[in-house]
C-alpha cells in the first residue's frame, strides 16, 4: 500500500474508482488507518468518497463471489 504524507493535502474524488478500490479489502470493507497510513482527516475524506461512489453504484457495497 502506498503511504501518503500526513501533511499533504489530498482530495479523494468519488468518481476515481481505481484509486478508491485500492482502499477497499476483498470483503468490500474500507481499510483502517493502520493499513492506509492516512491521517484521520484524510481517512474521513476517503470514507465519504467511497460511500458516495457506492451510493452511485460506481463501487460495490460487498464483494461478489
Amino acid at each position: 500500500m502506498k503511504r501518503y504524507k500526513k501533511d499533504v493535502n489530498l482530495y479523494f474524488d468519488y468518481k476515481d474508482t481505481k484509486t478508491l478500490s485500492r482502499f477497499v479489502d476483498a470483503y468490500g470493507r474500507i481499510e483502517p488507518i493502520s493499513k492506509t497510513g492516512l491521517s484521520a482527516k484524510q481517512q474521513r475524506q476517503l470514507a465519504v468518497a467511497i460511500k458516495r461512489a457506492r451510493h452511485l453504484a460506481l463501487l460495490p457495497f460487498v464483494a461478489s463471489n
